[in-house]
């Protein structure tokens, strides 16, 4: 009998094949053949010769694991190092940037050591996440789905702010609303003196709505010619009788009167020749839909449905904060008439004796709408014209605007002097030059024409 092999040495683990005829003959000489032993031989050194190969297999197998285990490990320490020195050149140019101070170079090198350290977190996580849950396709599938898991989670948090955020201006909206119900607010006389500020959203237009919203109009045009620009072209050291003749000469037709007697008149009333002069640029082109913005007819082609329109723009627009309503839209209709008079009324020259810069002419240029303390005072008045054009739009029939000319007659019916006097006009007073133009409405009402009045004579 043979003795068997012992698992020990090199013998035990490589077999030639002396080994294997050995093994096979002290294997029949055990177990004498029958008449099908050659067979069950046969089977057996099958058996035995399919487990070793299963287990070479296997074998190789965990070994092709291993290797790209190891592999997708140097994939990733590569792209750590990768990382570091991109964070570390980034730094450096970070330093460089301070001195001497260069504010882009400064930025861009803040940006990229960011990024580096964001992508250092990724390697981060991703290495962590395969130490946990090891490697293969299952991990490779769980890492590409993560970052769509964190992109959700961060949407839901998003969804519950904005839920919050609309809840609250819920209960803004209903104790607004039960403000204006309760009536808190209501109806006030301003000015002529007969104002009406309507705190409740009116059902129709009508000529009173358009009466107050004159009156807003003339106060925003006094308090932005003499609270904002006269008090800017003092503080400027302008000369404003100069100032008052080169609006005089700019605006001087051929009337019976010379234009040295107004503007000797008006160096003591220098607010008036201001806000002629703004009350004609503002004013230019209320006759039409769009203020000439764009040919647009929808007021003749549809004029029952553009009036609606308007009304209803009216409503919204009236209790809206306008610079709110431009950063939202700042090329909406209202933002386009905004800028247009904004770069007709304030010239070049006049914004950079002001501010020393021409920053927020070339803001408006562009397309985009200053928050400077000037532009949101400027808003007030072009708001007030915006709502005074809506209105007039709405009415059926519309208002029908008349301004008076220099060197008219003074007609007490139509007109109204800004410079108040005790008791009448006196007689032979002419029109020295318009201020507002004056409006009569369907209902046969009118709004005075506003005037300034020198002597005839």
């Amino acid at each position: 009998m043979v003795k068997p092999r012992t698992k020990g040495g090199m013998a035990g683990r490589f077999w030639n094949f002396s080994d294997l005829i050995q093994q096979v003959s002290a294997a029949c000489n055990l177990h004498p053949p029958a008449s099908s032993g050659r067979n069950r031989s046969s089977g057996d050194l099958a058996d035995y010769c399919g487990t070793r190969d299963q287990e070479a297999y296997k074998t190789h197998d965990e070994d092709e694991e291993e290797e790209e285990v190891m592999g997708m490990e140097f994939v990733v320490m590569t792209e750590v190092f990768n990382a570091v020195s991109a964070m570390t050149i980034a730094y450096v140019s970070l330093q460089e940037a301070h001195n001497p101070w260069d504010p882009e170079k400064l930025r861009a090198a803040d940006v990229a050591v960011v990024g580096e350290l964001r992508r250092l977190g990724e390697l981060r996580e991703r290495y962590l996440r395969r130490r946990c849950y090891g490697g293969g396709s299952g991990d490779m599938l769980r890492e590409a789905v993560v970052p769509y898991e964190a992109a959700i989670e961060e949407l839901k948090r998003e969804v519950k702010a904005r839920d919050k955020e609309v809840d609250n201006l819920k209960e803004k909206l209903k104790s607004i609303i039960g403000e204006t119900n309760s009536g808190k607010q209501s109806w006030t006389s301003l000015s002529r003196r007969k104002v009406y500020c309507i705190t409740q959203v009116p059902a129709a237009p009508a000529p009173e709505l358009f009466e107050g919203a004159m009156s807003g109009v003339r106060e925003a045009l006094d308090t932005f010619s003499t609270v904002v620009l006269l008090s800017l072209m003092r503080a400027a050291h302008w000369d404003i009788a100069a100032a008052v003749r080169s609006i005089e000469a700019a605006t001087a037709t051929a009337t019976r009167i010379s234009a040295s007697s107004v503007i000797q008149t008006q160096r003591a009333n220098a607010k008036f020749a201001l806000q002629s002069y703004i009350s004609r640029k503002v004013f230019q082109g209320f006759d039409h839909e769009s203020f000439y913005m764009d040919n647009g007819l929808s007021s003749v082609l549809s004029p029952d449905q553009y009036r609606r329109d308007c009304f209803a723009e009216y409503c919204d627009m009236k209790s809206m904060d306008s610079t709110k309503l431009l950063n939202i839209q700042p090329s909406c209709n209202f933002g386009k008439f905004c800028s247009n008079k904004y770069l007709d009324i304030v010239h070049p020259k006049m914004e950079e004796s002001f501010f020393g810069d021409l920053e927020q002419r070339q803001q408006v240029v562009e397309g985009r709408h200053p928050r400077s303390q000037f532009y949101r005072q400027f808003l007030e008045l072009a708001k007030a014209m915006w709502l005074l054009h809506l209105l007039a739009f709405s009415l059926d029939p519309a208002p029908s605007q008349f301004e008076a000319s220099r060197g008219a007659d003074f007609h007490p019916d139509y007109m109204e002097s800004v410079l108040k006097s005790p008791g009448q006009v006196p007689s032979g007073q002419v029109v020295g030059f318009p201020l507002i133009p004056g409006f009569k409405l369907g209902n046969g009402s009118i709004i005075k024409a506003r005037v300034y009045l020198v002597s005839k004579n």
